[in-house]
């Protein structure tokens, strides 16, 4: 029997949270966004016969983006498997207002570390005092911080590596594999493609030895995307970190709107056939590295 702790996934209650996101006049413009309008709970996830899930990671899912712990308390009175939680945040607070939100968080012992969706916005954020600032303060805390931004992104890794540096105790989770590209066209011949650059920036950041990646959310990327691919991004990531700080995850329910979620990780526990991967490494990436990085007493 496969043991699985999905280490990056979101739950939905309709009538309680916010989930602006989710709302058809606001972004993301998806056409089949309305497929994920809809309660998502524990009971949601199914696996097949031989694999079973021992925990998960819940990822803040915009629940209330003023008030993150009402999503953690929702949580923690409904759910029934181990599990950890990282609870949304705005790394922009003044050091009073985002000192009071970690309070409150700290109260919920789910509570593990901490989001801020960076994106597009990477640069700016990650250069505002503020954000530096209050990342070091999560660090003091012993929280993590939940990481999304695009790796291709050469001048926000800049900044990242800098902060990182000064940083030295900070627990980096990099969510979705750091958004890796579908395309390797480069714009010329001196110009490296978004590919390499991805590469070299997942490398960069393998040498902080708090920092981690999660690989899921191919289906936001494309619908369709190529096994192919698929493969090549965790092979990337497993030569740069090695087996011990890479994570296979969901993104459930987000993953629905390419396939189930027991396909998916069929898939995954398969990758020993398909990568030529061990037992051990197989565990290492669907369970026990969640297990540790996450801090699950199991």
């Amino acid at each position: 029997m496969n043991k699985i702790i999905d280490p990056h996934l979101h739950f939905f209650e309709l009538t309680q949270g916010h989930y602006q996101w989710l709302k058809q006049g606001n972004p993301p413009f998806w056409p089949d966004k309305h497929k994920l309008r809809h309660h998502f709970h524990e009971q949601s996830l199914t696996l097949k016969q031989d694999a079973v899930l021992a925990g998960f990671v819940h990822i803040e899912a915009g629940f209330d983006n003023t008030k993150p712990w009402r999503e953690i308390a929702w949580l923690e009175s409904s759910c029934n498997l181990p599990f950890k939680t990282v609870a949304g945040i705005d790394l922009t607070l003044k050091e009073d207002d985002f000192k009071e939100s970690i309070s409150q968080l700290l109260l919920y012992p789910s509570v593990v570390g901490c989001r801020h969706i960076l994106d597009e916005q990477a640069y700016e954020l990650l250069s505002h005092k503020n954000v530096q600032h209050n990342l070091a303060y999560l660090a003091k805390n012993q929280l993590s911080f939940d990481l999304q931004m695009p790796l291709a992104d050469k001048h926000s890794v800049d900044v990242l590596l800098d902060l990182l540096n000064h940083l030295p105790t900070l627990r980096l989770i990099i969510n979705h594999g750091g958004w890796p590209p579908l395309n390797d066209a480069s714009i010329d011949d001196s110009t490296p493609s978004a590919w390499q650059q991805w590469q070299t920036n997942v490398v960069a950041l393998s040498q902080f030895e708090h920092c981690v990646i999660k690989c899921s959310a191919w289906e936001m990327l494309d619908r369709n995307y190529d096994k192919q691919w698929q493969q090549e991004v965790i092979t990337q990531c497993l030569k740069a970190f090695g087996s011990q700080r890479v994570m296979l995850a969901s993104n459930f329910p987000l993953v629905l709107l390419t396939q189930n979620y027991h396909t998916l990780w069929e898939q995954y526990l398969n990758l020993d056939a398909t990568l030529n991967l061990t037992s051990e490494q197989i565990t290492a990436l669907t369970y026990a590295n969640a297990a540790y990085w996450y801090k699950f007493n199991l």
